[in-house]
């Protein structure tokens, strides 16, 4: 009975992991493969191996949060088994509408569910969790909305990711000497680019890690079903086997719903929501990339956008024209000072983000949560198998 139920835990877990790679990897790596930088194989490795070291290393944490401090009691093996069905659930949810859901909100509201259900949910450690999840997105949509506003319009002049036919760089000889050259069309400026294109898409595979290989095994480990060594290197396949699979698809379409964004603004947004993702996880905050790139996105766009009019003027209302949304992806559109409203002509080409799609994502981000909070806790009201 023991040994069906801990296999009905690693498939939960692994159908966890798979989804979860497929989706991560898209997000981390489909700017780099949409440019052409990287291919789709290279970057499946690469994520598997930065998902594996920020799970090893900062992910413990998380881990901990999620499997000790949520609730008050350890997860039985077969609530555990519960709890990621749950959270597969959530996922599939989203899976169904094409949005991707924060993991990390499902899973935590479907261990909030046990917790309810038993009388032994951890409110302190729930309020800080949750807090956290609102000041997440401001936090992302003000980095942005600065950064979009004094800083992008700048770089967008000054620097141009780009790629050249042949490789990046050619191997060679002198004597018994290996050397390494620039390849016969690439540029310093290229070479440059491309290794940051390269460090940021690591970066955010690093952090996804960090913060979802314990959405895929938490509820396993506290039960004591496998111990955290084992069930990071489980999580870890699983998210890599969803990384060459699904993702490939994912890695090719990635933002074309959300947003129509040059590279430079998507490593901007990638390396921001990285970098609150990695420190919230770094103090075992269960959080989600999503979150941050989404609102991330909306602030970098809002903030270009806005340049015409004053700050008082956009957070007060107080302008009578309309502010286009196309502002980030106007690669034409001159720099001007800001306040000079005659600039606004000029930033209406493409689109900065349908509401429609943001509305459609926000929506999720409660509807995805609360089916998994909902179920969990009437499963566990109505089955007694936590403790």
């Amino acid at each position: 009975m023991v040994v069906t139920v801990l296999t009905a835990g690693i498939l939960a877990s692994l159908f966890v992991g798979f989804n979860i790679g497929g989706s991560s990897t898209g997000i981390a790596w489909g700017p780099a493969v949409g440019a052409g930088v990287v291919r789709k194989v290279t970057a499946a490795g690469l994520m598997v191996g930065f998902v594996f070291l920020g799970g090893w290393t900062v992910g413990r944490n998380v881990i901990e949060t999620l499997s000790g401090d949520i609730i008050t009691i350890e997860i039985s093996l077969p609530a555990g088994v519960a709890v990621l069905f749950f959270i597969g659930v959530g996922i599939l949810i989203a899976n169904v509408f094409g949005v991707p859901i924060p993991t990390s909100m499902t899973t935590v509201s479907a261990i909030a569910g046990l917790g309810l259900a038993t009388d032994t949910l951890n409110y302190a450690t729930m309020g800080e969790i949750v807090s956290w999840w609102f000041v997440t997105p401001v936090i992302g949509f003000w980095i942005g909305a600065v950064v979009g506003r004094y800083v992008y319009p700048g770089l967008a002049d000054r620097i141009e990711v780009s790629t050249t036919p042949g490789p990046l760089v050619a191997l060679g000889r002198r004597g018994l000497r290996p050397t390494v050259s620039l390849g016969p069309n690439t540029t310093g400026r290229e070479l440059v680019s491309t290794l940051a294109v390269l460090a940021i898409g690591c970066y955010m595979s690093f952090s996804a890690g960090a913060s979802n290989v314990p959405n895929a095994v938490a509820p396993l480990v506290s039960s004591g079903a496998l111990d955290a060594n084992r069930a990071i290197l489980l999580a870890t396949a699983a998210i890599g086997f969803g990384g060459f699979t699904i993702a490939r698809r994912t890695m090719q379409s990635v933002g074309t719903e959300l947003s129509d964004i040059p590279l430079l603004a998507a490593l901007i947004v990638m390396l921001v929501a990285a970098t609150i993702t990695t420190s919230l996880s770094s103090i075992g905050i269960p959080i989600s990339l999503v979150m941050g790139m989404v609102m991330t996105i909306v602030g970098l766009g809002w903030g270009r956008a806005t340049r015409p009019i004053t700050v008082r003027e956009a957070v007060r209302g107080e302008v009578d024209t309309e502010i286009a949304t196309g502002a980030l992806t106007a690669a034409d559109a001159p720099v001007r000072k800001i306040g000079h409203r005659e600039a606004q002509a000029s930033l209406d080409a493409g689109e900065l983000f349908r509401p429609r799609a943001i509305a459609k994502y926000l929506s999720m981000w409660i509807v995805g949560p609360t089916v998994a909070l909902g179920l969990s806790y009437l499963f566990f009201t109505l089955v007694p198998v936590a403790m």
